[in-house]
């Protein structure tokens, strides 16, 4: 479960949209074969109708997600280890109650463990509370901030799965205080921009200014010298952090 600190808070709702991934065991109420247990659980894969169980905190109506792979882990008598990667807000257990449906003998999830979301694995670095506890007593009683380092990792983590585009240091400033990002700031682009994403905007030195929405797609940045290059979503960094090269109106001047 990732945990956001502070200025973090304000992109963290990134992960919790993104895709999922889960091991999931479930309970078939008969004996079933094999093959034509994954037969039915390939069915699902793709885009398919969900409506949330009775028992969910979101309005039970009918809804489209999509299931992005489903793999059968083990197989014993009547239980199946599965692991599943899927759109945010898919409901698992609803995914194994219509398996059993579509199976012909119902079946209902035992146990449920996330794996992933977005780009942030099970198999990395976790911490405890305790850590947690360790690395705040070692820093503040000997000032020794080596454990909370590796403790709390920096926000930029939290988008390392978006494409970035660093800006100049003259722009940094002007989305601060809410501009939209201009062709004349871009330095860099990565490769995978498009047109429509979401993008995370970075300076020289790798510090996350803001979270926008491409207007251009690379090909389209990389030859513009004017016009919008992203429409700001959230800005992360506070105002003033940089110098202000921007020219203000005589009433902010004023102010």
């Amino acid at each position: 479960m990732p945990v956001a600190l502070e200025n973090a808070t304000r992109v963290i709702g990134l992960l919790m949209h993104s895709y999922k991934e889960y091991v999931a065991l479930m309970e078939l109420h008969d004996i079933v074969d094999r093959d034509k247990l994954v037969e039915v659980m390939k069915i699902f894969v793709g885009k398919i109708y969900q409506r949330p169980p009775l028992r969910s905190s979101v309005k039970r109506s009918l809804r489209i997600k999509e299931i992005y792979s489903i793999d059968l882990l083990e197989f014993e008598n009547r239980h199946v280890l599965f692991k599943v990667r899927c759109e945010s807000g898919t409901y698992i257990r609803k995914l194994c109650h219509d398996i059993g449906l579509l199976l012909g003998v119902e079946a209902h999830m035992r146990e449920l463990r996330r794996t992933m979301v977005a780009h942030i694995r099970e198999d990395l670095p976790i911490v405890t509370m305790h850590d947690v506890s360790e690395a705040l007593y070692l820093l503040n009683r000997y000032k020794d901030d080596t454990l909370i380092r590796k403790v709390v990792l920096p926000g930029e983590y939290i988008v390392a799965h978006l494409p970035r585009i660093l800006i100049r240091d003259s722009a940094v400033d002007a989305i601060a205080h809410g501009a939209q990002l201009a062709a004349p700031g871009v330095v860099a682009v990565s490769d995978d921009l498009k047109k429509g994403e979401r993008v995370a905007i970075f300076t020289l030195k790798g510090e996350l200014v803001a979270i926008g929405k491409s207007a251009m797609d690379l090909e389209e940045v990389l030859k513009s010298e004017k016009g919008v290059v992203v429409n700001i979503e959230r800005v992360v960094m506070q105002p003033n952090v940089y110098p202000s090269l921007w020219k203000k109106s005589k009433k902010e001047q004023a102010i």
